[in-house]
């Protein structure tokens, strides 16, 4: 058995239809449900399982578990640009009160997420010129 990060890849099997040991990609942007109560189980996340896809896509889960696999983390998640990853980050640790510190020397982009659009949501961000 090898033991490294990527040990993890050995494990999947191959698609049943098409012998494929790649992970498909699933171009779509909605899903079947069986009624409206298998619906609603999906959105009320009682159900575990694909509803849309900006919320929840195959092709992504399989990318976020095996980078949380390399990484040793329980989960991953992939976002579509720095500026989202930022934003969830904040969201995720700061509150309503909380002061965010940033260098002053951080990339433009992210100085103005922090100035400009994220400050409505804390009491204010701190940008400190640190050597």
């Amino acid at each position: 058995m090898v033991s490294t990060p990527c040990s993890f890849t050995l494990a999947e099997s191959a698609d049943p239809a098409s012998d494929s040991r790649a992970v498909p990609i699933y171009q779509t942007t909605s899903y079947v449900f069986r009624n409206s109560q298998h619906a609603a189980d999906r959105f009320g996340l009682a159900d575990a399982g694909n509803i849309y896809g900006r919320l929840t896509n195959s092709t992504q889960s399989v990318f976020e578990d095996r980078i949380a696999a390399l990484e040793g983390g329980v989960a991953g998640l992939a976002v579509a640009s720095g500026a989202a990853a930022i934003t969830y980050t904040l969201q995720a640790l700061a509150q309503a009160g909380d002061h965010v510190v940033a260098q002053k020397t951080i990339y433009g982009g992210s100085y103005n997420l922090l100035e400009h659009t994220l400050s409505q949501f804390w009491r204010r961000d701190h940008v400190c010129r640190c050597a």
